[in-house]
């Protein structure tokens, strides 16, 4: 077993790192402004393009960069490392996109690989979190057949500002199914924009839709393929969560460990002093170890993971790489001290940003819950045994 970057995907990581640096030079006006100006976001954007790396979970047939999940992970890790969720400002669109039709494609997904639109996902509602199959969002055939007419109501739709089309789900003649939503259609308002106790580069509107009429030719990947479409967006998300909140711990260790070298205390450097050398080996071991198993389930769904071994995995990867992270900028707040808890400083904004990878794309509680009926249907070897050739 070689575990060593093959030199492709060194450079893949150098020119991820490269454009993390580029954008983190944005992170104190993002803060400071709860955002960024449309100005700011162009450039961003064309830095993105000169990275090549936009859309990078797109076929290269589609004009995105057609990388391996692996790769992907890569990226994402070093994109981690910013503040304010800046790495969404390098965009991905949702891999339930690839269910487009050739219309649906030319329309929808390929503006998306270009930037020149953007995506967003609406399926929680006010009474369905964690259990999406609670959603009461009914799409209903209209009085000439060809059509359907939406109504309901979707919280914590990200990027939703931004975007200019809604991958809605909704229950369509007692099926789930995902609806292309343009979010200028008649019927479809903005109930608020609740703030958060992260700064966000963009924002999680909640949506309503009354009476919003759309075509067959909207719904994406078949009547009743929903929950199917969002289960494979959730998988690919969760090892992205992992993959984005191990860059952030370590960008905090760093951080962490520059600040116990330079600060003085009774006489000498923090980082002399044994309970704070602790926290800095605790930090490191979290990371590590959440790092390889990262990697690995990545590695395994390049190479032919079974479909269900693979839900029960990002599963596991988004719960112990997201809870480790969080153990590890808790620490390095406090290795901080009465800094770490500024806004002016990293550690503090990656400490609010960090803890909703506990809860969305699916809790901590759901996440334990997946890995155990995994194990209870199919034994403990699927999850924790290393595939063979």
């Amino acid at each position: 077993m070689d575990f060593a970057y093959p030199p492709q995907l060194a450079e893949l990581q150098d020119r991820a790192r490269q454009l993390a640096d580029l954008i983190s030079t944005y992170e104190d006006r993002c803060e400071e402004g709860n955002g960024l100006s449309q100005a700011d976001l162009a450039t961003i954007a064309d830095a993105v393009r000169d990275a090549r790396l936009a859309a990078i979970n797109m076929p290269t047939e589609w004009g995105g960069q057609g990388l391996s999940i692996l790769e992907q992970v890569v990226v994402q890790e070093q994109l981690g490392r910013l503040t304010n969720a800046l790495w969404d400002t390098v965009w991905r669109p949702a891999n339930a996109l690839r269910a487009c039709d050739d219309k649906q494609r030319d329309r929808y997904l390929v503006p998306c690989i270009q930037g020149t639109r953007r995506d967003c996902f609406a399926v929680t509602e006010e009474g369905a979190g964690s259990d999406p199959m609670s959603i009461r969002t009914t799409a209903t055939r209209n009085a000439t057949g060809d059509g359907w007419v939406i109504d309901g109501e979707k919280w914590f739709v990200t990027v939703g500002d931004s975007a200019d089309f809604l991958i809605t789900l909704a229950i369509a003649d007692g099926r789930p199914t995902l609806f292309l939503i343009d979010k200028y259609s008649p019927g479809v308002r903005v109930k608020r924009i609740p703030r958060y106790m992260h700064t966000f580069v963009y924002e999680h509107p909640e949506f309503v839709f009354e009476g919003v009429e759309v075509g067959d030719e909207q719904v994406l990947g078949g009547v009743g393929n929903g929950y199917e479409l969002t289960r494979d967006w959730f998988v690919e998300e969760r090892l992205m969560i992992g993959a984005r909140t191990i860059g952030a711990a370590e960008r905090a260790l760093e951080l962490a460990v520059e600040w116990a070298n330079s600060r003085v205390q009774f006489g000498s450097p923090i980082a002399g002093y044994q309970l704070i050398q602790g926290m800095l080996a605790d930090c490191a071991v979290d990371i590590a170890t959440n790092r390889a198993l990262v990697h690995q389930v990545a590695w395994e769904a390049d190479h032919g993971l079974d479909r269900k071994t693979l839900h029960g995995k990002a599963a596991l990867v988004k719960l112990a790489a997201s809870e480790a992270s969080g153990r590890v900028i808790d620490r390095c707040v406090q290795i901080f001290g009465g800094r770490g808890y500024m806004r002016d400083y990293p550690v503090e904004r990656l400490y609010r940003e960090l803890r909703v990878d506990r809860i969305w794309e699916g809790t901590s509680e759901v996440q334990r819950l997946t890995i155990a009926n995994e194990m209870i249907k199919r034994g403990t070897a699927g999850l924790l045994h290393m595939p063979r050739a």
